[in-house]
């Protein structure tokens, strides 16, 4: 019998996302006492605080819309992957094993947080998966800025009031075709971003497909 490459299969990147997940469990009793995702006085505080104030939540994409990112990954096969907001390295772990498994192909992730990043490359070396990811610790406007190649999918799941923002960034180097997927569609922030993308005057077609607090997937055109 033909064995096929699955990553997400192998002990150690599967121990390392229940770990994850697990430490996410505990989002619901830490997110309220930092006011995660809603800080009272977010307005006052700068990116940098506010991720800072979050460093202990996980905020990570569900279970089943990781598995949803890996599909798409493995079916497109994309040579450059960008994700904005890392966070503890789910969500990246998911693409990267996609990436891995088609053979070709890199992740290049970011994150402002320090902990964040310190906690996610940790995770990368254990998993294996270190060599097809590039982590850029900072501001994701800043980071993102230097790009030169294409985007071949982009996965947006850092703050959401930036995700527009981030994603008028790097639309110079989205071909025709490419995937843009957005998680927490539910999220009040996003809006802003939602209505872009659902506007086909902007190039994009846009669908949400119901995962948990919904993924926003969007072709551009």
């Amino acid at each position: 019998m033909t064995t096929h490459p699955y990553t997400l299969a192998e002990p150690r990147v599967s121990t390392a996302l229940a770990r994850m997940f697990e430490a996410a469990e505990r989002d619901g009793q830490t997110a309220p006492r930092l006011g995660a995702r809603n800080f009272a006085e977010r307005d006052k505080l700068t990116a940098q605080q506010l991720a800072d104030a979050a460093q202990d939540i996980y905020m990570p994409i569900s279970a089943q819309g990781g598995k949803l990112l890996y599909n798409l990954v493995r079916a497109t096969r994309p040579a450059q992957v960008v994700e904005f907001g890392t966070s503890y390295g789910i969500s990246t772990v998911h693409l990267a094993a996609a990436v891995r498994d088609n053979g070709a192909g890199h992740v290049i992730t970011t994150e402002m947080s320090q902990a964040k990043a310190t906690a996610a490359r940790h995770t990368f070396a254990a998993t294996g998966l270190e060599d097809v990811i590039t982590l850029l610790e900072g501001d994701a406007l800043q980071t993102l800025a230097g790009l030169q190649t294409p985007v071949d999918f982009l996965f947006l799941d850092g703050w959401k009031d930036l995700c527009l923002p981030v994603l008028r960034l790097i639309e110079p180097h989205l071909a025709p075709g490419t995937l843009v997927v957005a998680d927490d569609v539910d999220l009040p922030d996003l809006g802003p971003y939602l209505d872009y993308v659902r506007d086909t005057d902007n190039g994009y077609h846009s669908v949400t497909f119901p995962v948990e607090d919904g993924l926003e997937i969007s072709c551009r055109l």
